[in-house]
């Protein structure tokens, strides 16, 4: 694979990550998705993507169609994570900057006042 993160789209490289974890179902994925980002994403969204992770070889799915990695998604998702770290080796700095942050001195808009 390319040295730079050539998986399609950052949904790829999440869905890779969270069955990195354990295996999961369609459905569930999208649970673990609107957990992180606050709205589930559509069927539409998620099978697409799911069904060409397949296709490549990266997950496999089983008769209760719960998806899984494969060996190849295994190594897929570790390129990725490195290509990932490796872009964004300062994350920890991004963190700290980031107006949410609780050491944060910035002020935003959707930051919580302070009283």
């Amino acid at each position: 694979m390319n040295k730079h993160c050539a998986m399609k789209g950052f949904l790829s490289f999440l869905i890779l990550w969270l069955l990195n974890k354990k295996s999961l179902t369609g459905a569930e994925i999208g649970l673990e998705l609107e957990k992180r980002k606050g709205h589930r994403p559509s069927p539409g969204t998620i099978y697409p993507v799911l069904k060409d992770l397949t296709k490549k070889g990266l997950l496999k799915i089983d008769i209760e169609k719960r998806y899984s990695l494969t060996k190849k998604g295994k190594q897929e998702l570790d390129n990725n994570i490195q290509s990932f770290l490796d872009t964004f080796w300062d994350v920890d700095e991004m963190r700290e900057h980031c107006c949410c942050h609780p050491n944060s001195d910035s002020n935003c808009s959707h930051k919580e006042p302070t009283t």
